[in-house]
């Protein structure tokens, strides 16, 4: 009876967003409206941005944290720039690609699937894109988190803070920071793979090509397993905006 009235009693989980942006005007502002509609603190952690990117994000009432670009530098930026709630386990990070929208209720979602025992997780995908091609890869890329329990980061990845700064947080890398942070993730505890999904901007395939895309993503990952690093394989990964 004591502890059921603690639980009830425990305070709700701050959830603080991170994302990371270079030159993201045309899509972050409804990245962000979504964000900051759900989230009690959000950030963007942009690298350099030449657009209207920061001032779209200040404008809409965001913090932002600037550096150097490069997507694990910029996601541990932004999540130092995160305002903790006192270091409580609840304390949780969302981190949000700039062109990826949450679900409705997805950040109550997170606290849902954290306190329920999970060590960390991400969503399901939904690319914004219409046809058949697109409705078979996100099948794909669900039966794929769902069997191996990793996620990428277009997958909106959250932790709780304490076991982000255990590990160490994103390794300093300009890719494949995200596929490497899960795979240390999911040793420490359940993996949490939520529905209904978020939705992904499909520019990159849209400029090279679904099944070039997929492809090229594939030879990526299978390059990295093989230990070649991330610094060598970033000059083979195309940056479409």
């Amino acid at each position: 009876m004591l502890a059921s009235a603690a639980r009830m009693a425990r305070p709700r989980a701050r959830v603080s967003i991170v994302i990371p942006a270079l030159d993201e005007e045309r899509g972050i502002a409804a990245t962000l409206s979504g964000a900051m509609a759900q989230a009690d603190d959000v950030v963007v952690s942009d690298g350099g941005s030449r657009d209207r990117t920061v001032e779209i994000a200040l404008e809409m009432g965001a913090r932002v944290v600037s550096g150097p670009p490069g997507r694990g530098p910029q996601l541990n930026r932004g999540a130092a720039a995160t305002h903790p709630s006192g270091g409580e386990p609840e304390d949780i990070l969302l981190f949000l690609h700039a062109d990826t929208l949450l679900p409705e209720g997805g950040v109550e979602l997170v606290r849902q699937a954290l306190a329920g025992g999970a060590a960390g997780g991400a969503f399901e995908i939904r690319f914004g894109g219409s046809g058949w091609v697109y409705r078979l890869g996100e099948r794909i890329a669900s039966l794929r988190s769902r069997f191996t329990r990793l996620a990428l980061g277009d997958q909106a990845i959250f932790v709780r803070r304490d076991r982000f700064e255990l590990l160490g947080g994103f390794r300093e890398w300009p890719l494949l920071e995200d596929l490497d942070f899960m795979l240390r993730l999911r040793p420490t505890g359940p993996i949490a793979i939520l529905r209904p999904p978020v939705t992904t901007s499909v520019r990159r395939f849209a400029a090279r090509g679904p099944l070039r895309t997929v492809l090229g993503n594939w030879w990526i990952w299978t390059q990295f397993v093989r230990g070649v690093p991330p610094e060598q394989l970033a000059a083979r990964y195309r940056d479409v905006r």
